[in-house]
Order: C-alpha cells, then structure tokens, then sequence
C-alpha cells in the first residue's frame, strides 16, 4: 500500500491506497464533481502534496508543491498515464518522478506574515493543551485542529485567534509530534487496537474508533453504523481517546441490538478475546453493565492527516 491519503473533489477520503487504486481514481477524474484530488503523504506534512486537476476534453494539469509556496510547480500533460506514474513515484518517494516532464514553478505571491498570538500565558498554556490533547489522540487532521485552535478561546465579543495564526500553531505542534514518532519502533497500542477492530468487523461486529463526543451520542448512533446482520457492537468515543491519551487507558462500550444482558455479556466476552489476541490486556468482570477497560495502554498512534 502508498502510505497516502488521497482527497477527491467530491469528498472521498482514502487512506493508504494501492498503486492500481491511485491508478483508478486518477483515471476517473473529469466528470462533473469529480475534477481533481489532492495527495498527502503520511503523515502530511505543511506544504508538501501533489494534486490534478482534469476536465473531459482537456489535458491533466499536475501540481506539486515543496514545502513552501515558492517550492510549488506544475506541468500539463496529456493523458492520465503520466499523472498515474508521477503520482506512483511521487508517493514512493523515488528519485525519478519528475524526470521526462519541463516542471515550471507557479508565481503563488509573497507569503502572508502570521502575526504573533496576542495572548496571556494563562490563555496559551490552556490554548496548547488541548490542541496537543487531540493532537496525542491522533484521529484530527490538521484542518480540524485549526478550526479547534481558532474556535477554543472564543467568547460572544471576542475572537483571539484568527485562522492563520491557528494554522501556524497547529503546524508547529504537528510537526513536534511528527518527530516524537520517528523514534516509535514496531506496532503501537493503538496500531493493534486497529487491528482488532478490523476483525471484529469481519466477524459481523460493528467497530468504531473515537466514534462520537460522548457515551449517550455513541448509543443512540452506533445502530445506524452497520446492517441489520451486524452480530452486536463495540466503540470508544473521543472522550475516552483523550482519557487513553493522557495515560489512563482507554474504555470500550460494546453490546447487542436486542438490549437482553447475554448477548451483551457475550459480545463483550467476543471482544475481550480479540484484543488478548493481539496482545493487549483489559479489565472487566464479564458484568454486562459495566465498560471493558484496556490497560495499561500507551498511547500512540502515529499521525496520518
């Protein structure tokens, strides 16, 4: 798999794509609402991305950008093939994507200067806390937690953090967290927590990680999440993943659709077995009412954007 997330006009999302599904979503750029995406790599990084933008009829503009906006380039080309090779080579990180096209760089303007937060101590401290809170969690891209950054400290008559100097923070902390993970050897908690899920949903279980604010928001959604074949349930909520973040494991809420005590005992029974498979270790005393609790949990989960 490319260690990519690949955004389309439409809105799609996909995480980790391989080469032939990079191919397929490439060559079905031009239709209305469908005229170009945008790729990251993982995890993203500020300034660096390629994207294309193609209409039925026409070439396939390519654009890269560098890591800054006067690092930004762009070719046309005529067919979809050579926007599937540069992109291929570009996610892998070769050396040879850019040869056999005439790249010129694209004249983006004078950078904006950010001015600096004019905010107290108090305000800053409490202003970086939680964005590095959902930042540690690991599910916000950038963009959510510039839209936190901005919106964490606003009053009805005042707003202290524009949206640039959201973006400037948020970057800076993002690539702080980028380089704390670079020392991470082998599978995280989280990693295998992933893994666990995903085969609790093969076996017919609907599985959500950092599903909804809240328990009572998990209970009344998680029905709609799956079909009517789904066995049963299991998610923690973006509560919980703050609460494992700061180090004090992670709660699992789990059960079945026919509200009876059993089947809840036994999907949380399901559940628990899953994840000492993996090699996580819980706490729960099989009583139906109560959380299933992993821990201890070290919590890192690597950034993807």
């Amino acid at each position: 798999m490319l260690e990519i997330v690949v955004r389309t006009e439409s809105g799609e999302r996909h995480v980790r794509v391989s080469a032939e599904e990079l191919a397929g979503l490439v060559r079905r750029v031009g239709g209305d609402g469908d005229r170009f995406l945008v790729v990251h790599r993982i995890p993203d990084v500020p300034d660096v991305f390629a994207q294309v933008w193609h209409e039925a009829g026409g070439g396939y503009t390519l654009e890269h950008r560098d890591g800054a906006a006067d690092r930004h380039f762009q070719v046309v080309v005529d067919g979809s093939g050579a926007v599937v090779e540069v992109l291929t080579g570009w996610a892998r990180q070769g050396s040879e994507w850019r040869s056999g096209l005439v790249w010129s760089r694209l004249d983006m303007g004078p950078a904006c200067e950010v001015p600096p937060l004019a905010l107290d101590e108090d305000e800053r401290l409490e202003l970086e806390k939680r964005v590095r809170e959902v930042l540690v969690g690991g599910y916000a891209g950038r963009a959510e937690l510039a839209e936190l950054a901005e919106e964490y400290l606003v009053t009805a008559d005042r707003r202290p953090v524009s949206r640039e100097q959201a973006e400037a923070l948020v970057d800076r902390m993002w690539m702080e967290r980028v380089a704390e993970q670079t020392a991470w050897q082998g599978e995280t908690g989280p990693e295998r927590l992933t893994r666990v899920f995903t085969v609790l949903r093969e076996a017919g279980i609907i599985a959500r990680e950092n599903f909804t604010c809240c328990h009572s928001c998990g209970q009344s959604e998680i029905g709609e999440e799956g079909g009517t074949d789904a066995r049963g349930f299991v998610y923690f909520h973006s509560q919980s993943t703050d609460a494992a973040a700061s180090g004090h494991g992670l709660m699992l809420h789990y059960g079945g659709f026919d509200n009876s005590p059993e089947t809840t005992a036994a999907i949380g029974q399901e559940v628990v077995a899953a994840l000492e498979a993996a090699g996580l270790q819980t706490r729960w005393d099989r009583d139906p009412g109560q959380a299933i609790t992993v821990t201890p949990l070290e919590w890192r989960r690597r950034l993807v954007g």
